[in-house]
This record gives C-alpha cells, sequence and structure tokens, in this order.
C-alpha cells in the first residue's frame, strides 16, 4: 500500500474512531467532561445574592439542642408552619417525608405507660388530638409543599396537585422513570398545595450538578421539589413542557428529549431527561434561619415575608449531605433552595442542542487538517496548528461558559486532537524511519558504515534526480581475466571474484568512498557523494595504495592454496584508474528501475585511463586534476595522453606510494631524473632522452621497465620518423 494511502488510511479510523466514542459516550468519558465543567464552577462560582427570595429554616444542631432531639413532635412542625404563615411566607417546602404516624402523639404515648391505657389518664390522652391531625391542619392554612423520595423498589404513588401541558413528545419518554415512592401520610398529602420529588439523579462519581424538573412514577408525570415551590409560591396550577417536536423545537424527526419546563413566569431550559444544570455559589449564612430563632421570634419577619421557606436540617448528625462541584459536603436541603434561586434569577447553564454536533464537527474538521499538515509539512511545523487548536477549543469553552452559560466540552474535543496529533506524528517518525532504514540498507552495500549513518540521520543530503559535483572517481580492472575464467568452473569462478571484491570493496568503503556497480572483474566507485567529503581525492589515492596492497596479499594466499591443491598458479594484477572533475551524481535510469550513479566526460577519463595501467606497466594511473587534489602522495607523471575519444590531451601519472616516499630523498632524486627525461623526449632531444631511459630502466626503482621500454620504442620510431612541427609532445592511446 502507498503510504500517502496507508497514512490517510490510519488517521481517518483514527478520527473515525473518536468520534464513535464521542457518541458512544462511556463513562471515563462523560466523567472527563463532567470535571471540566467542575473545573469552570470552582474558577469561576455563582454568587449568593442575598436579595433573593429563597431561605432555608434549618434544623441545625444548636435547634436540635434547644429543642429535643429528631423527629421533633409534629405539633412542633406545625408550629413553625404556623409561624412562616404568621410571617408572610409565599410558600413552604418541607425537605423531608412523613410516612409514619408521630409516635409522639398522645394516643401513642399511651402505650408507653404502663397501665395508662386503662386509668382516667389513658382515656384523655385517646381523647386528645393526633400531632398528625393538627400537623394536617396547620398546612392546611398555609401553602405548603410536602416531598416524597421516587423508589427504584416500588412503593407508593404520591399526590399529585399540579397539572401538564406538553407540546412535542410525550415528556413521560424521556423523564427518569420510577415505580414508586416514599411518600407522607395521606392526611398530610390531602391538606398540602403541593407535592414534589426531593430526588437528585446520581451520577458516577455522587456529585450532584444537576437537578430534575420533573419525575414519572408509575407512568404517571410529577413535578420536582423546587418546581413545585416555585408554582405554589406564584399561584400557578399547570407546567408547560416542551419537547422534540414542538413548535420552534429542532429535532429533525428525532425523539430527542425535553427542552424547556415553565412554571408560571419562569422558564427552565433543561437537558433531554428534564434536569437543569446547577451553577452552584458556595454554602452561604445569609440563607439559614435557625429553626430554634424562629420559633422564638428572634427572626424579623422582613426574612420570611414573601419568600420561599425550606424547612430542612444542616445537621451532620441526621445525615442530608450531598457533595456539589464547590463543596464536598452541603446540606441536601440548599440543593433545593439554590434550585430556586437559580431558577428565579434566570442565570441558567444549559448544554446547547448544537454542542455536540459542533464538537464532533470541530474534531472531524480540525483533525483532518491536522492529519494533513503533519503529512505535507512534518509533525514540528503542524505542532502549532494543533496547539491553537487545542486552545482554541479550551478558550472558546471557558468563553461560553462564562459569558453565555453554555457548557461546551473542553476536554474530550482537545484529547482527541491532541490523539490525531500523536497518531499523525508517530506515523511520520515511522516513516521517517522506515525511509532512514531504507537508505541505510540500500547504501550500506556501497558505502562506508559511518557514511550510512550519516545519511539516514539527515536523508536531505541525498539529492534525487541528480546534481553537478566535483568528484573523484575510481575504476579497477582485473588484468587477463579471461585467461583466469578459463580455468574454473561457475563456482570457483563465483567464489574467486567474491575473494577479490570482499576486500577491495571493504577498503574503498572504509575510506569513505560509495560503490558505483561492479561489471564482470570490474569495479566502480567514487567519492564526495552523496554526502560531502573535501578530501576526496586523498581518499581516493589512499584506497588505490591499499587495494594493490591487498592484491599482494591475496595472490601470496591464492599461491599457498595452488600449491597445497596441485594446481597452476597464475598471478593476479590490477589495474586502477583514478580521475577527478564535475560530473552528474544521482539516482538515474527510468521510475520503474534506477540506481544511484554517476556520469559524465571525467568518468569517461576515469575509466579510459584504467584502461592504460596495463600500457604503461603501472598498477594505478591517476588523473592530472587528482594529482592536483592530492599532494601528500608519490606521483610520477607518465605522458601526456590523449584517450580515446578525447582530442585534447590529458596528462597522467603513476600513484608509487603515500607521503612517507614522497619525501624519500632517493624517491626525489629519481623523480628529477624523471622529469628531465620527459623534458628531453618532448623537447625532441632523442640521444638524451634515450640514455636517461636506458639508465632509469636499468635501475628500475619503481619497477617501471614497462614505461621506459615504452618509451625507448617511441624514440626509435621518431628517430626515423621524426613527429610533425606542432607536436606537444602527447601520444595517443590505441585502446581503451
Amino acid at each position: 500500500m502507498r503510504p500517502a494511502l496507508s497514512y490517510a488510511l490510519i488517521l481517518g479510523l483514527v478520527i473515525l474512531g473518536v468520534l464513535a466514542l464521542r457518541l458512544w459516550d462511556p463513562a471515563p468519558v462523560a466523567r472527563l467532561r463532567a470535571l471540566a465543567f467542575d473545573s469552570f464552577q470552582r474558577i469561576a462560582p455563582e454568587e449568593f445574592n442575598p436579595e433573593l427570595p429563597v431561605r432555608i429554616v434549618d434544623i441545625d444542631e444548636e435547634s436540635l439542642a434547644k429543642l429535643g432531639q429528631w423527629p421533633w413532635p409534629r405539633t412542633l412542625l406545625a408550629e413553625l408552619t404556623d409561624t412562616l404563615l404568621e410571617n408572610g411566607a409565599a410558600a413552604i417546602g418541607f425537605d423531608m417525608v412523613f410516612p409514619e404516624e408521630d409516635r409522639m402523639s398522645p394516643s401513642n404515648l399511651a402505650r408507653y405507660w404502663d397501665g395508662a391505657d386503662k386509668g382516667p389518664l389513658g382515656e384523655a390522652l385517646r381523647n386528645m388530638p393526633a400531632n398528625d391531625a393538627l400537623f394536617a391542619r396547620s398546612i392546611a392554612d398555609a401553602p405548603v409543599i410536602l416531598g416524597f423520595i421516587a423508589l427504584s423498589n416500588g412503593g407508593a404513588l404520591p399526590a399529585n396537585k399540579a397539572g401538564f401541558a406538553h407540546g412535542g413528545d410525550d415528556p413521560r419518554l424521556f423523564a427518569p422513570h420510577f415505580p414508586g415512592a416514599a411518600v407522607s401520610l395521606p392526611q398530610l398529602q390531602e391538606a398540602a398545595q403541593g407535592s414534589g420529588a426531593l430526588n437528585w439523579i446520581p451520577e458516577h462519581d455522587q456529585v450532584i450538578r444537576r437537578m430534575p424538573m420533573l419525575v414519572t412514577i408509575d407512568d404517571k408525570l410529577l413535578p420536582a421539589f423546587a418546581g413545585e415551590m416555585l408554582r405554589v409560591a406564584q399561584g400557578a396550577s399547570t407546567y408547560m413542557i416542551k419537547s422534540s417536536g414542538a413548535s420552534g423545537v429542532e429535532s429533525f424527526g428525532e425523539q430527542t428529549g425535553i427542552t424547556r419546563v415553565r412554571v408560571g413566569d419562569f422558564e427552565v431550559p433543561t437537558d433531554p431527561n428534564g434536569q437543569m444544570w446547577m451553577k452552584f455559589s458556595k454554602s452561604a449564612p445569609g440563607r439559614y434561619l435557625p429553626a430554634w430563632k424562629l420559633l422564638e421570634g428572634d427572626i424579623p419577619a422582613a426574612e420570611i415575608a414573601g419568600r420561599i421557606v425550606i424547612i430542612g436540617t444542616s445537621a451532620a448528625g441526621l445525615l442530608d449531605l450531598r457533595a456539589t462541584p464547590l463543596e464536598p459536603s452541603v446540606p441536601g436541603v440548599e440543593l433545593h433552595a439554590q434550585a430556586v434561586e437559580q431558577i428565579i434569577a434566570g442565570n441558567f447553564l444549559l448544554r446547547p442542542d448544537l454542542a455536540l454536533p459542533g464538537e464532533l464537527l470541530y474534531i472531524l474538521v480540525l483533525g483532518i487538517l491536522i492529519a494533513a499538515l503533519i503529512y505535507w509539512t512534518g509533525a514540528a511545523s503542524s505542532a502549532l496548528i494543533a496547539i491553537a487548536a487545542i486552545a482554541g477549543v479550551i478558550g472558546f469553552s471557558w468563553y461560553a461558559y462564562s459569558s453565555l452559560g453554555w457548557l461546551v466540552d473542553p476536554v474530550f474535543p482537545a484529547l482527541s486532537l491532541l490523539a490525531i496529533y500523536l497518531t499523525g506524528s508517530l506515523l511520520m517518525f515511522l516513516r521517517t524511519e522506515h525511509e532512514r532504514n531504507r537508505v541505510r540498507n540500500a547504501f550500506s552495500h556501497y558505502m562506508a558504515p559511518a557514511l550510512v549513518e550519516r545519511l539516514a540521520a539527515d536523508p536531505t543530503r541525498l539529492k534525487l534526480g541528480g546534481e553537478m559535483r566535483n568528484m573523484t572517481l575510481l575504476f579497477s580492472d582485473v588484468r587477463g581475466f579471461t585467461t583466469i575464467s578459463e580455468g574454473l568452473d561457475a563456482e570457483e569462478l563465483t567464489r574467486f571474484l567474491n575473494e577479490l571484491f570482499t576486500p577491495l570493496s571493504n577498503i574503498i568503503l572504509a575510506q569513505d568512498g560509495t560503490i558505483d556497480k561492479y561489471m564482470g572483474d570490474a569495479l566502480m566507485a567514487f567519492w564526495n557523494a552523496p554526502l560531502d567529503d573535501p578530501d576526496h581525492a586523498e581518499h581516493a589515492c589512499r584506497a588505490a595504495l591499499l587495494m594493490m596492497e591487498e592484491m599482494r596479499r591475496l595472490n601470496d594466499k591464492w599461491r599457498d592454496h595452488a600449491k597445497e591443491t596441485g594446481r597452476d598458479y597464475r598471478p593476479v594484477s590490477l589495474g586502477i584508474g583514478i580521475n577527478t572533475g564535475e560530473c552528474c551524481v544521482g539516482n538515474l535510469g527510468s521510475e520503474i528501475r534506477f540506481d544511484y550513479s554517476v556520469i559524465g566526460d571525467n568518468v569517461n577519463v576515469a575509466s579510459r585511463i584504467e584502461g592504460q595501467s596495463k600500457t604503461y606497466g603501472v598498477g594505478a594511473v591517476i588523473g592530472e586534476s587528482t594529482v592536483e587534489r592530492a599532494p601528500g602522495y608519490a606521483f610520477l607523471e607518465l605522458d601526456l595522453l590523449k584517450v580515446k575519444g578525447k582530442t585534447q590531451a590529458v596528462r597522467i601519472f603513476a600513484l608509487l606510494g603515500d607521503q612517507a616516499l614522497l619525501e624519500d630523498e632517493e624517491f626525489k632524486a629519481f623523480r628529477d631524473r624523471h622529469n628531465g627525461f620527459l623534458d628531453a623526449f618532448r623537447s625532441r632531444d632523442w640521444k638524451a632522452a634515450e640514455e636517461t631511459a636506458k639508465a632509469l630502466s636499468e635501475e628500475q626503482p619503481h619497477g617501471l621497465e614497462t614505461l621506459y621500454g615504452l618509451y625507448l620504442e617511441r624514440i626509435a620510431i621518431y628517430k626515423k620518423t621524426p613527429p610533425p612541427p606542432d607536436w606537444d609532445g602527447s601520444a595517443e592511446a590505441l585502446s581503451k
């Protein structure tokens, strides 16, 4: 599969995967979203407004100490109700349920007094009115709302004091459903003007973030406690509910749930289940009125008149404590008070219908953009876009919360974009590593390991398609290979070439050279590509000397092997040609197959002068430009030669040794005499040239008898047939 296609496929699957995960919305995803919303509330909590008409009559620790342990007799609760009514409370809500008769009623007390039920006292107690009857009488005279607790394991059906009208889908399809409830005594329910659910719907971490406005019990729609207190306080009779399918509600034909609940003059936006998102303030003493102070008349009437008053408890021993995003322990009664305050103030939190589609669209668009940028520009440059996208969703989420009251999830889109970025970066890293390994594997057969590692670390050094470079080229060829191969079968010939080329190749690679190709018994290599090598001419010359030394070792080995096997030994000689100049190097060939190779006129010259090593009887023939760039080696000028295919003569040299030979005094003297011989030859002083050539040939200090024999032949010819007047001392090669 093509890299671009596989990258697109994997990133596409990642993007689709995160979108599917958000639609599935498992508990960990929901938990992260909730924690983000909690953080916003902690950063900017709602401020308690003492002007809002909501107060809590608190059955606190001090009230229990002064008025007795809980439960209090219903007569005391009746006294509380009467006091609140006298002070002008607009609605009185009991954050509690009275499912059993008051055990402190007179008729019940008679049971606990030994013999009282048989005497006049027992008779008197039985004739006294029950506490529940007195409490019911107080409830009937006041705007009281009783609570009930919806149960998941069955129970009774609460009395319903309100009417319901709805537009769109039936809200019973969406409101939290329970089979029954824990309710107060029938006489208390009949006396009350309102009845509301005290429930909150548990979340995964038991932190309260939403309060229901509606519940369904045994297929009957009932109001929640906060809404019912508002209804009674306003004297309203009916709840108006908007659901999917109602006028002005976009649901696209789907049953998407409840959107709004109207209570008198107040409209409450809800989630699809009919719950309102809570925007909490910290617990404030100004909300609370101690019950004992109210009964003793220490609470001004202005603190009660026209207000919605909720009777509940903050005493820790009564275990009505709940956790909110702001505080780990808040009296349950305060949750209902804050819910009423929020509705009255109209300061709602809302999870808009378009929030989820918007988040998904943001992930899709930005995810595709980030994935594309990573592929085209790389992980580093696209990181700025990824950071900006993540910062953007976090910033917008905060703006939506603080300015619009919207809950827009910053966490999942941010984590999704981060996952997309990291996946794309990992894929590009793996692709880069794959490319580096491919380059490393490809060039390890042609280049020194150190050069391979440098190229793998920076593949941009390898310019595809070709570039002009000043390079040094080396050609080597086995002399008399045809004769050698005639005496070997295919297996022996293969072994011979492997034994020959392996050490020679290692020498070239060790000198930072690149092996271009093997051509039968010939080898081609070059320096200064694909990596820069400012000393390429010197490295090539050193490689040539080491190759000739290696040939002496190999010949010793083959001689010993031939002696052991009783076979004829044929010495193997190597011809080397080296030239330096401008060449075109790169991936050459076709789109189907190409090789990293080098072409150019200087390549041809290197090949041609390698063929002259046999003619001049030397191991390595070097071009003049190479000699100029390798001053630390011992060279001896051979000739001014017009190689095959060239009209201009090139000056060629023999490579005889390294700097140690170059600095040898005997070599310097010999080189001077040799250069004098060439001067005499090119100036047509045949006699002096001939005498010097014979003398140098007899000395044979460097095995140059073939060279001087060649010149003696030329001198003999020129004596009989002098060269033309414009002769410049050059010779023309008769073979490649």
